[in-house]
């Protein structure tokens, strides 16, 4: 009688799903061995949280299950890790052991691992080596249609997605289907094994009770309990890729962006197409000749093969920092800086001359800015931003331009209260709106336009009406308009020296007429 075939399947091939397809079309009888090694090393990840440990122990389930019904011999054996051997993992712990076992038993190590297969053949173990399988749908996508940028998926509601455009779009329910918490843990597996199996995704992060996937074009957020009070899958894909001439820009800034900003804030609310502008301008700079790099967590932007991307989760700050500094890149895109380790880099990386592009969440383009006081000093700012640009609805709302200089503080009177003082300009129109300095020990950002405002309707209007007692003092596109009332016409040829010195005090125009 013929003795029957041995396979030991490594965590690798459990994960991908590929055991079980392969006893359901007939390719595996005979006796299959899961080492224990597998069974800790997935119960370790589920432990955590870990997405690819709950779907490689739904892959044993089946694999049992489907032994039962095809009349294959099922076992678990070998010996269980040692923590120390879970912890190395990684590095190759628990391949080892599984392979022992395979030798042992003189069983077929079945893997899709290259490096466990060259290893097995090296000690004379037989393998049955399973080809990555390129997934070339996903169910997901289904829900997307060319106008949805999202899709929101949770157990016990309906399948909603997000459909416009940034800052234009609406939130609606796909079907009225009730979405089960199997169904999105049968699809959350799915996912992952196709960012494992496409060269041209990936699993970002992996922790516990969320994973975050970058399938091609589509970036994918899985969360389940207790992070989550249910299963939840959230997959988003830009629903235009535009370049920079797409946002019809002032030719001043465009010669601006490409002759003399180096330290570029890209600001704007969740939504509003921040990332798609720095996409473009990435694609800019690389286009005009210049060596274009990115820092992203996740690594969801599209862009040609010249830039490389690197991934903030698989790099420490100064591991990012001195591959930056040795490869000398002409402008770095750092996408969604978030905690100060992230502005250290940004600011480290642009006083080591590196020009950056750094996109940050906020509501207003002077809160942008603020986001750098308290973790840098205050003089390095304009050394390090000189440019912002706010993102709302998809366009560019605003452009500041960063200034340093010494000067009285607007509404401050006393000369020796001048000091540094950071200027924020409206770009296209070189207007002050706003000023950055130091008081006492406190740093203020000031309105310019408020303390103008304040400084003409608490000084200069009272000091016109006591020129002028009963005249009535209006203000209207800058100019201060002065009725005088009809009883004091005698006196207004003596008090236009005072009139023409409040002028040049405070910067304004004082229009004086006669009660009518």
């Amino acid at each position: 009688m013929e003795q029957e075939e041995t396979y030991v399947p490594d965590t690798s091939v459990i994960i991908e799903g590929a055991v079980s397809k392969m006893m359901e079309r007939g390719e595996i009888r005979g006796r299959i061995v899961i080492p224990r090694a597998v069974l800790a090393e997935l119960e370790s990840q589920a432990n955590r949280g870990m997405a690819i440990g709950f779907a490689g122990l739904e892959e044993v389930k089946r694999i049992k299950e489907l032994a039962e019904k095809y009349e294959v011999h099922y076992e678990v054996l070998g010996r269980l890790p040692r923590d120390r051997e879970i912890a190395m993992a990684k590095r190759g712990a628990i391949d080892a052991i599984i392979r022992e076992l395979a030798w042992e038993l003189g069983a077929v190590l079945v893997t899709s691992d290259r490096v466990q297969a060259k290893v097995a053949e090296a000690m004379g173990v037989r393998i049955l080596f399973i080809e990555p399988r390129r997934v070339e749908r996903i169910s997901i996508e289904k829900y997307f249609d060319k106008d949805t940028m999202s899709v929101h998926l949770k157990e016990g509601c309906p399948p909603k997605a997000k459909k416009g455009l940034p800052g234009r779009w609406y939130f609606s329910t796909i079907d009225d289907h009730i979405l089960t918490s199997e169904e999105l843990e049968q699809m959350a597996n799915e996912l992952i094994e196709a960012a494992k199996m496409r060269r041209d995704s990936f699993i970002e992060i992996d922790r516990r009770g969320s994973t975050i996937i970058q399938l091609a074009g589509f970036r994918i957020v899985i969360t389940r309990p207790p992070l989550s009070d249910g299963i939840e899958i959230t997959a988003v894909k830009p629903v235009v890729r535009l370049e920079l001439e797409d946002y019809n820009l002032p030719k001043k800034l465009v010669d601006r962006i490409r002759e003399r900003a180096e330290g570029i804030l890209i600001a704007g609310a969740p939504g509003m197409g921040k990332t798609t502008f720095a996409q473009a301008l990435a694609e800019f700079y690389s286009r005009e000749g210049r060596i274009v790099k990115t820092i992203e967590s996740p690594r969801d932007m599209q862009l040609p093969a010249e830039i490389t991307q690197y991934s903030k989760t698989y790099a420490t700050s100064e591991e990012l920092h001195d591959i930056l500094l040795l490869s000398r890149p002409d402008y770095t895109v750092f996408d969604e800086m978030r905690d100060s380790r992230d502005f250290a880099l940004y600011t480290d990386l642009r006083l080591a001359g590196i020009g950056m592009i750094g996109v940050v969440h906020a509501t207003s383009p002077i809160d942008a800015i603020q986001r750098f006081i308290g973790r840098v000093e205050l003089g390095i700012i304009p050394s390090i931003i000189d440019t912002v640009i706010f993102i709302d609805k998809g366009e560019v709302a605003k452009v500041y331009e960063i200034r340093m200089t010494v000067k009285l503080p607007t509404g401050l009177r006393e000369a020796d209260l001048a000091r540094p003082v950071i200027e924020v300009r409206n770009f296209l129109t070189g207007e002050l709106e706003y000023e950055i300095y130091t008081f006492g020990e406190q740093t203020v950002v000031i309105p310019v336009r408020k303390v103008k405002g304040i400084s003409i309707e608490a000084k200069v209007i009272r000091e016109l009406e006591k020129l002028w007692p009963g005249a009535k003092v209006e203000i209207k596109d800058g100019i201060v308009n002065v009725i005088v009332p009809r009883s004091q016409k005698k006196n207004i040829g003596r008090k236009i020296r005072r009139v023409r010195k409040l002028e040049d005090r405070y910067g304004i125009s004082i229009k004086i007429s006669l009660e009518t």
